[in-house]
């Protein structure tokens, strides 16, 4: 037997086997989210399932290598003369063929019998002849029967070796499909996972400035705020994501600096990178949060353009990464000593981030990081305005593109905050 195509006729027959744009509406209005049904399974049930699929993966690989050895070992062992059933086939083809000859020779001894009786002429020969013949014909069944015998036997022989080497490929048979359905099974898993980590952009998950000013003298300190509201249909853990930049050098950037309360204190935030100043678990559908900030700018600040970019990450139990839309509030520093009169909000414009990331976890949560100590978080609708500039938020009709305010300076910070919402996927999972 060819151990190696045979093998190779057993790998072919396996191989063959079955085997998000922003929303541009109104800030607070209510959106259409997916439904979350109790038959839906969780992030954290569809993490469990693909874990358990690779292990169960693994191990099927694991049991496919050790069944390869073992049929290796198996085909060779049959394919040896030493081996019980080939040793029997290989003693019953031999009196197989060993009847064969005697039949050949028993068939012969009739032939040349009748010959002899054809050709006696006297009574006394062809009784003698015919005496010869009967002899012939009887050795010739008990040649015919006994090659019939060998025959049977030899087949059974044959029969138990050949079942003997269709086991040992009906076993690995079943260990290479076992393989390839725990490999389905697994990309299954891995499919429905990724699915349940793509990004889902919910345009009622806002974060919203209030009372922030769009001039701010050099040399004063202003307080506002920023609303988070869940006006989805989900109950979400939110962190909500802080960028103020002037349009100016890394260098110059302490001539800003912006802060946030809690119930500790003041907090400050970073002027080079955007940030998750803190963590809001489980807003319930319609809850929202006020958080207290201040702005100060040095007296030495120059006369420059800035701005703010606030937005909603999140995730829930469905979904890792929830992004709520980004809006970038325009700000202009003035000289030290202005008077500037009455001074209206910035108006927020949306950034239509069209390359944004695809974060695949949520960031792991700052300790100790509640809402201010002056925040609020109500049951009652997001879509009620209360105060400040939360009753006309709605988004301009020149809706910006990345370069929100001009300049290189925005350029690097859109893109940093970017970055930030991408490093989300790698902080750990919800």
């Amino acid at each position: 037997m060819n151990l190696r195509r045979t093998l190779a006729t057993a790998a072919v027959a396996a191989v063959t086997a079955p085997a998000v744009l922003l929303s541009a509406s109104t800030a607070f209005a209510t959106p259409k989210a997916p439904a979350q049904t109790q038959q839906k399974p969780t992030y954290a049930e569809l993490k469990k399932a693909a874990d358990d699929a690779k292990k169960a993966y693994e191990d099927a690989v694991a049991a496919e290598k050790a069944g390869r050895e073992k049929i290796k070992t198996t085909m060779e062992a049959l394919d040896q003369d030493s081996h019980p059933l080939k040793a029997a086939y290989l003693a019953a083809d031999k009196a197989a063929k060993a009847a064969d000859a005697d039949k050949t020779a028993a068939d012969k001894a009739v032939t040349d019998a009748r010959a002899a009786l054809d050709e006696a002429t006297d009574e006394d020969g062809k009784a003698k002849a015919q005496e010869a013949l009967s002899a012939a014909q009887a050795q010739a069944k008990t040649a015919a029967d006994a090659k019939a015998n060998a025959d049977a036997e030899r087949r059974v022989a044959k029969d138990a070796w050949d079942d003997a080497n269709v086991a040992a490929f009906r076993e690995w048979n079943k260990v290479l499909t076992a393989s390839a359905e725990a490999r389905k099974a697994k990309d299954a898993a891995d499919k429905a996972l990724a699915a349940a980590a793509e990004c889902v952009r919910v345009p009622g998950l806002t974060v919203l400035a209030n009372r922030l000013p769009a001039k701010v003298v050099a040399g004063t300190t202003v307080g506002f705020s920023f609303t988070v509201a869940n006006a989805t249909d989900r109950t979400l853990d939110v962190d909500p994501l802080v960028f103020f930049r002037l349009n100016a050098k890394d260098q110059e950037q302490h001539f800003m600096k912006v802060q946030w309360a809690d119930g500790a204190g003041w907090h400050e935030l970073d002027s080079n990178s955007p940030s998750h100043p803190m963590h809001l678990k489980d807003m319930k559908p319609g809850a929202r949060t006020e958080v207290k900030m201040r702005m100060t700018l040095e007296a030495a600040a120059p006369a420059i353009d800035g701005f703010a970019l606030l937005a909603g990450d999140a995730s829930d139990a469905y979904h890792p990464c929830v992004l709520g839309p980004m809006n970038n509030y325009p700000l202009k520093v003035l000289p030290a000593g202005s008077k500037p009169g009455t001074v209206g909000d910035a108006k927020p414009g949306k950034v239509e981030d069209k390359d944004r990331p695809k974060p695949k976890s949520t960031p792991a949560a700052q300790a100790g990081s509640p809402a201010s100590a002056g925040s609020t978080a109500s049951a009652q609708p997001a879509s009620a305005a209360t105060g400040g500039s939360l009753a006309s938020t709605g988004a301009s009709p020149a809706v910006p593109q990345l370069a929100l305010v001009g300049g290189g300076a925005v350029l690097l910070g859109t893109g940093a905050v970017f970055a930030v919402r991408r490093h989300r996927g790698a902080r750990g999972t919800h």
